[in-house]
């Protein structure tokens, strides 16, 4: 099992970023997106990973908090809930957040999540009332640098929204939140990360 990764971050494609290790070998890891938003190219990486082994294939999946990949662990043991589901549920609410609505019932909050209706919500109460007991939510807010480089408007938004439509957002909802974001910005976004974390703030108000 590889438990974690550290190395240098040479490619970034939402949302998934390839990290080379010091030894030469290069891991694809597959996050979800607000840990996708505090890697940047080049930089020094330090993630905690679950190796997920399918029939047709073996996927790493990455958290910057173990905490995340805690959660991540105990979701894809419930009935029906697969790594994509479990990935959409930490890119839309942090640990300590999906701990709160569970504590609180909140069976609206979790279908706000792609891919999950209002039955699939109320039963996923009941699975993890006992399951998040134990773990401690990182509040930490996001920490961001906004990489120099520009890359083109076009390209940055055609990447955030298709790693939105990948975790189950539909075409329209993220086109939405793309809009809202873009308009509350007054400078634009220079890069991937810095559109995620701003459409993710407008998909959690929507």
């Amino acid at each position: 099992m590889i438990g974690m990764i550290k190395g240098q971050v040479t490619h970034l494609a939402a949302p998934t970023a390839c990290v080379m290790t010091a030894s030469g070998v290069g891991y694809d890891i597959e996050l979800p997106l607000p840990s996708f938003c505090q890697l940047q190219m080049g930089s020094e990486a330090l993630i905690w990973t679950h190796l997920h082994v399918r029939e047709d294939a073996q996927l790493l999946y990455g958290f910057i908090q173990p905490t995340d990949r805690d959660v991540f662990r105990k979701l894809i043991k419930i009935n029906g809930v697969g790594a994509k589901m479990a990935l959409a549920m930490l890119s839309s609410m942090s640990a300590s957040e999906l701990k709160m609505h569970v504590a609180n019932e909140d069976d609206a909050a979790l279908t706000r999540i792609p891919g999950i209706g209002k039955k699939t919500a109320q039963r996923l109460l009941i699975e993890l009332k006992d399951k998040l007991k134990d773990i401690e939510g990182d509040d930490t807010p996001l920490q961001m640098d906004i990489d120099t480089s520009v890359a083109s408007e076009g390209s940055i938004i055609a990447e955030v929204e298709s790693a939105l439509l990948g975790l189950g957002y539909k075409d329209k909802e993220a086109q939405m939140a793309i809009k809202a974001a873009r308009v509350g910005s007054d400078e634009g976004f220079k890069d991937t990360q810095a559109l995620l974390k701003a459409t993710l703030k407008q998909l959690s108000n929507f």
